[in-house]
Order: structure tokens, then sequence, then C-alpha cells
């Protein structure tokens, strides 16, 4: 209910944050798109700026009003939004639908190493204006450094920082379009549909400016991927305000445009024209700050979507920060700089944001098309409409693959580029997964109660030197009666370790992201427990708090007795000491491995050892940690042939 409250509630801060995180990239598309649809050198005509105008129009609108806005929303995973959790909903039903959201999850990271280069450089680049041999990447690269070094603070304060910034964009975006509409009332009939068609069917070449086209709309991924930064109803509500903005200024570009009829371009701005030149200073100051500001929804996405990752196994586990105590505000300092690294990358490539539109867009198309698959199965597995759930699965994907086949012709002039990253970032979610899977199913476990009694008389067997009063192992087991068969290795063989009791902790990481709940099972009175934690995939995972919680209760209802038992700290309740023990696997020598598995393995731990290891991702207390390297042993060495010899 709390969650559902979160997601629906609309207030005026909400907006705010709204506005300052999530349009940025949808909300600076005026600055480029028509110019780009329109072309620069060929004579203008007014079929070709009305057959934009609707293109553009009936884009945002079918892909993000109706697409997004109205139905995707509705698929929100207790408030969380983003293609993986929109997975998280739909996986148990099939195991296929890994693929989409693979493919949809890395390209979606691409696009966040694309996005603030390109915004940055164009808001930059504006200042040529003014100041035409203005050196542009050394200001890009700065302006990219400050950008990624203020999200240590939060999406709550950079959202409100720059809520008020974008308000104002948006007022000035509405107020510049609607001042030349007047100019020529009947552009407005561009809205019909029939405009765009024989735009496409007539016009040689049109079909390949659908990927100017579809600039257009790019941003609106983050609207779902932020709904848990925002809430529903926030984006809802100042959507209609922004798509307003934008579609004013989109046919006021189109009134401006349309009287120079038998012109080109040339180095015109359909953006900047429709300004006053006395208030051209004040506007190229407002665009650069918004086209700045144009980054920020797809980093906040992006964090939402690793943090979301590491819980579905499609990802290394990093270290998580949550900078306020804020619903869905989190930062990830690993991707941030990671993406930080990719941005200067494409700057320095590229130079000019000019340049850098030939690797935008083409990853994202790929992203809406796999949401369009997984928001399909999800209508499916609710009892949608039969027939509405066929017509939305193969209208959206004829228009999306329309859309990626325009966007393909970009491949050979730096489209490569995006490309590479998405296959990148999806290399490492399937090596994580297929590793995952395969320890999964080749981790032995065995039945804990197959050694209670050995544990009973270990624990009273005063010849071996105490461990510590409470031992704490680290299991994989979700299965209340098991344990893996390392553990029960490290108790006896290892090095036998005594203690007075002895807790099994098992993480259980559920697809509601907000679940905090545990169970205990008591394997042996005052001697043997296992605790098993019941966490939402958005939650971190502070165990030494949350075991802390567990001793507190359970001391409370008298379940169990910490009390040292040292006969002298007894007399004194002195509390016996905790040590955790987390076992660390490690590849062993000793495999015979299928070549695919050793080199998925081989992979996975190189990876593994850039990465947080598993007493901090727990968040245990380091001064009471025992890690402990283990032995992976996959597929043990069979017919050794070995001879012995007798002298």
């Amino acid at each position: 209910m709390e969650d559902k409250k979160h997601v629906d509630a609309i207030s005026a801060a909400g907006l705010l944050v709204a506005m300052g995180i999530i349009y940025g990239d949808i909300g600076t598309s005026p600055l480029y798109v028509f110019r780009s649809v329109v072309g620069t050198t060929a004579p203008i005509q007014t079929a070709i700026v009305r057959g934009a105008l609707s293109c553009i129009f009936w884009t945002v609108t079918l892909q993000t009003t109706f697409k997004y806005v109205v139905l995707i929303l509705r698929a929100d995973n207790r408030g969380e939004g983003g293609i993986f959790a929109l997975y998280a909903l739909v996986r148990r039903h099939a195991k296929w639908l890994t693929i989409p959201a693979i493919i949809g999850g890395s390209s979606l990271l691409a696009d966040s190493i694309i996005t603030p280069p390109i915004s940055v450089s164009s808001a930059v680049e504006g200042l040529r204006i003014l100041y035409p041999d203005i050196p542009t990447v050394p200001i890009v690269i700065g302006i990219l450094a400050f950008l990624f070094l203020i999200q240590t603070f939060g999406t709550s304060v950079v959202g409100t920082a720059f809520g008020p910034i974008m308000l104002v964009w948006f007022t000035m975006l509405g107020t510049l379009g609607i001042i030349h509409i007047f100019d020529d009332l009947t552009i407005l009939a561009s809205i019909n549909p029939m405009y765009a068609y024989r735009f496409l069917t007539e016009t040689p070449g049109a079909f390949w400016l659908l990927g100017a086209v579809f600039l257009s709309t790019t941003g609106a991924e983050a609207l779902y991927s932020d709904m848990g930064h925002c809430g529903r109803s926030n984006i809802r509500v100042s959507w209609v305000y922004v798509k307003l903005c934008l579609m004013l200024n989109y046919f006021g570009q189109g009134a401006f445009v349309e009287s120079l009829v038998g012109q080109s371009l040339g180095e015109r701005n359909p953006f900047y024209s429709l300004m006053p030149e006395w208030f051209l200073i004040i506007g190229i100051c407002i665009a650069t700050a918004a086209t700045v500001i144009a980054s920020q929804a797809m980093l906040t996405g992006a964090y939402t979507l690793i943090s979301e990752a590491i819980r579905l196994n499609f990802w290394p586990k990093v270290r998580l920060r949550y900078p306020s105590n804020q619903k869905g505000q989190l930062y990830v300092p690993s991707i941030n700089w990671l993406l930080f690294a990719g941005c200067i990358g494409v700057v320095l490539y590229f130079q000019e944001s000019s340049r850098m539109e030939a690797a935008y867009g083409l990853a994202i198309t790929l992203t809406m098309m796999m949401s369009t698959i997984l928001f399909s199965y999800y209508m499916y597995s609710h009892k949608y409409n039969a027939w509405f759930v066929v017509f939305f699965l193969v209208f959206y994907l004829a228009i999306e693959s329309c859309f990626l086949v325009a966007n393909l012709a970009k491949f050979t002039h730096g489209g490569w580029v995006s490309i590479l990253i998405a296959g990148a970032m999806g290399f490492v979610m399937i090596v994580w997964l297929r590793a995952f899977q395969i320890k999964l199913r080749l981790t032995e476990y065995v039945r804990i109660d197959q050694y209670t009694q050995a544990i009973k008389e270990l624990s009273r067997d005063i010849s071996i030197p105490k461990y510590a009063t409470h031992i704490v192992f680290m299991s994989n087991a979700a299965r209340q009666s098991e344990i893996e068969s390392k553990i029960i290795y490290s108790i006896f063989q290892k090095r036998p370790k005594r203690a007075d009791i002895y807790w099994f902790v098992h993480v259980d990481t559920t697809d509601d992201p907000y679940t905090m709940e545990y169970k205990v099972n008591t394997i042996a009175p005052d001697d043997a427990y296992k605790v098993t934690f019941k966490l939402g995939f958005r939650v971190e995972q502070r165990i030494n708090l949350f075991f802390r919680k567990v001793i507190e209760d359970m001391v409370k209802n008298k379940e169990v007795d910490i009390t040292s038992r040292y006969e002298s700290l007894s007399r004194q309740n002195v509390i016996g000491d905790f040590r955790f023990v987390v076992l660390e696997k490690f590849l062993s020598f000793e495999n015979e491995l299928p070549t695919t598995e050793r080199l998925i393995m081989s992979i996975y731990f190189s990876i593994k050892s850039f990465t947080t290891p598993e007493d901090r991702w727990f968040g245990l207390d380091s001064s009471s940690v025992k890690v402990e390297k283990v032995p992976l042993v996959i597929r043990p060495v069979e017919n050794v042939q070995l001879k012995r010899i007798t002298t």
C-alpha cells in the first residue's frame, strides 16, 4: 500500500524533480530534430515541412504518450520502473524473456554513454553563434566532469536544482512556438496523419529520414526507467505540460521554415530563428543549461538499471550508495565513473555533436523494441484482451522496426560505436548469468539434519580450541533444510570450528523491490539456527545490521541465549562474540570443463577480481569476518593414469 501511495502521489516538489530528472533528453530535441529532418541544402517545400511535422507529432504521440505514459507506466514493480523491473514481473512465465531483457538493458546502458556527450556538445557548440572560434572539446569535458561529480549528492538534490531550469526551458519553448504559429495558423493542419503518409510515400528518400524523426522520442525510455525516482502520477501530469510545449515549438519552427519555401536553410537553425535578436543571448544561455541537464535522465536511469541487474544476476556485485532517505534514490560509483570514461572517449573520438548523431538513437531503438516484447508478455500474463495484446505487439514492432532499419543507415558513420558498447555490456550480462547458472546447477547441498548431532558434539568438545562464541556462515542454500557441503567441510575438516552456537544466514532476493522480511529455522535449540532474509532487489544488503535486529528479536522472545558461556564472562552477563565466515569460491585446477564453460568461468572470475568482495557486498563488519577461499570443482578430473613403481 505504501509503494502504491508513493508511485501515485502528486506533489509540487515531485513534479519539479520529474521536470529536472527525466525530460532533459526528449526536452532538448527541438534543437536539432526538425533541422535534421528538413535538411539544410535542399529547397524547402510545403509538403516536406508539413510531412515532417506530422511524423514528429505522431511519433511522440504514439511512442511516448500512448506506449509509455499511458500503457507501460502501468507495469510498476511496487513503484519501480525500467526494463529490468518489467522483466522481473514476467520472468517466471518464460525463460526466453531473458534475451529481450539483456538486449534492452545493454542497449540502454550504451545510450547512457552516447547521450551526455551529444547533449553537452550541442550546448557548447551553441556558443559559437557568439564566439565562432571557441574551442569546444575542453569545455565539454569540463562540463561532463562537473555533471558526473555532482551525481554523488543523489537525484533528489540534482532534480531539485535542475527542475526550475527545465521549467523555464519548456515555458520558453512553448512561448516561442506559439508566437510563430500565429504567423500561419494553417500549420496546425499538419496534425493530420495523411501529411506523414504522403511524406513517406511520395518524397524520395523520406524513409531514411525516420532516423532523424526518431530522435524526437529518444528520451521516452527514461520516463519509465525513472518512475522509482519521481512516481508515475508526477510523470503523467508533468508530461502534459512538457508535450504541449514541445509540440508548440515544433509547429512554430514549421511555420517559420514554411515561410522560406523555395530557399534552403543553409546555416540557419530553425530553433534559434524563432528568437527575436534581443533575446538571442538569453535563449542560448537557457538552451545551454537545458542541454547539459539532458544527460541527467540517462544517468539516473543507468543507476536504476544496474541496481536491478545485480539482483537479477545480470551484473557483478558493485557498491551501491543511497544518498538520501527518499525511496528510489541511489548512486552507483563504479557505473558513474565507467560512464564518465565512456563519455570522454566518445567526445575525443567524434569531436563534434553532428558526428555523434550517427551513433545516437540506434541503441535506444533496440531497447524500445525489447520493451514492446516484454510489455506484451506482461499484458498477456495479466489477462489483458488477447486481440489488444496482439495488436499492440504487431503495431509497435512494425513502427520500431522501421525506425531500426532507418537508423541502421548510420551504422558505418558512427552507429557501430553504440552497437559495440551495447555488445560489450551485453557480453558481461550473458557471462554473469551463465556463470551463475553453472554454479547453481553444480553446487552440492546436503541436509542439515544429517549433521545436527555432529554439530552438537563439536560444540561441547573442549579438546578443540573455541573458534568463536557465535559463528555465522553466509549460505546460498535456499531451502530451509539444506546447506552447502563446503560449509560442512569448513566446520569439520578444513579447521574444526568449535562454537557455542552456529548460525547459517541465507539472503533471498525477491522480484518485489522493497521486501524486508526474515524467518528463523531452529535446527537445534541453543546450538544451530538458519536465518533466511527475504530482501527486495532494491534493498541495500546490510546484513550486519539486519542480523543484529534478528538476534535482538530472538533474545526478546527468549528463543536464544547469547550470553558468553565462558564461566567468568557468563557471571558478568557479557554477550558472546560473533564471527562471520564467508566462503569465496575460486576456479579449481582440478577441473575437466567443456571449452565454453571453461571460458565463461575464466572470464567470470577475472571480472570478479575487480568487483566488490562478498563481505563488503553483504555489508558485514570487516573486523569480525573471515573470508575462506574454497575451490569450485565443477567437474573433477577422472581416470588419472598414475602408475606406482617399486624399487
